[in-house]
Formats: C-alpha cells, structure tokens, sequence
C-alpha cells in the first residue's frame, strides 16, 4: 500500500510540469516578397518589449510564400507579445525612415497597428496556458 501511494504522489509533479509547458505557433501573413527573412520576436517581460536584443526568443526564418508558420516549442506558460518584421534585405535590422516609420513590413501580435510610437506590451499580449496558435498580418 505505501509503495502505491508513493507511485501516486510521485505522478503529481509529473503532471504540473506536463501543463506548465505550451507550444505557440505563428502564422503570418501578407508576404509580399520572397527576398530576405522574417524575424519573429517573443516577449515575456513588458520592460523590454519591443527592445531590440531583448527578447525572450528570437528566430529568423526564410520566406517561401505569402504565408509562413513557425512554432515556439515547449514555453512556459505565461504571457508573451510579439514583434516580428520581415528583412527584405537581410541587413539585420528593421530599416526606417527618417521619423523610425519601418520601411519594411512589420506586425504586432493582436494585429496591434501603432500610430506614433512603439505600442505597448499589455496592448499586443496574450495568455499561453495550453497550446495555442494565432495569426498576424504584416503591414506594408
């Protein structure tokens, strides 16, 4: 009898860590070209959303059509944001015009359109608790 009780309590944390994880797969849209590669930035911290080199995880995938897909495997669940642009040129940096207006296609995760600054993180985030996929449309 203890041994099974033992054997249960062990599954437990088994369990939690089983639901603590997610997998967030992306969707974008609106490819125009096929030149350059699409960065995908995931946040988890609102202070560092949408900085440059802070992300929690970053990819540079290549174009292969108007659609791409791309999965973050095994995040903790949580709440993320997402900055993505495609680098048509693939200079690694979103180019701007003068003002910081993107020269390159760029979206937020919500579809979040800024105006006149950078938007915030509470605006374009969104709650990972089980595996999830969303869809975001690059703007030109």
């Amino acid at each position: 009898m203890k041994g099974l009780v033992f054997f249960l309590a062990s599954l437990f944390p088994m369990l939690y860590l089983a639901q603590s994880r997610a997998d967030l797969t992306v969707q974008i849209n609106n490819i125009e070209h096929n030149s350059g590669l699409v960065q995908l930035g995931l946040y988890n911290d609102a202070s560092e959303f949408p900085e440059v080199g802070k992300t929690y995880r970053m990819v540079r995938v290549k174009t292969n059509g108007n659609k791409k897909l791309y999965t973050f495997k095994n995040l903790p669940i949580g709440r993320y944001a997402l900055a993505i642009y495609h680098d048509e040129n693939a200079n690694n940096k979103c180019d701007t015009h003068f003002f910081g207006i993107p020269k390159e296609a760029y979206a937020f995760s919500n579809d979040i359109r800024p105006r006149f600054s950078a938007p915030s993180f509470k605006s374009c985030s969104f709650m990972l608790n089980a595996d999830k996929a969303i869809t975001i449309k690059l703007v030109y």
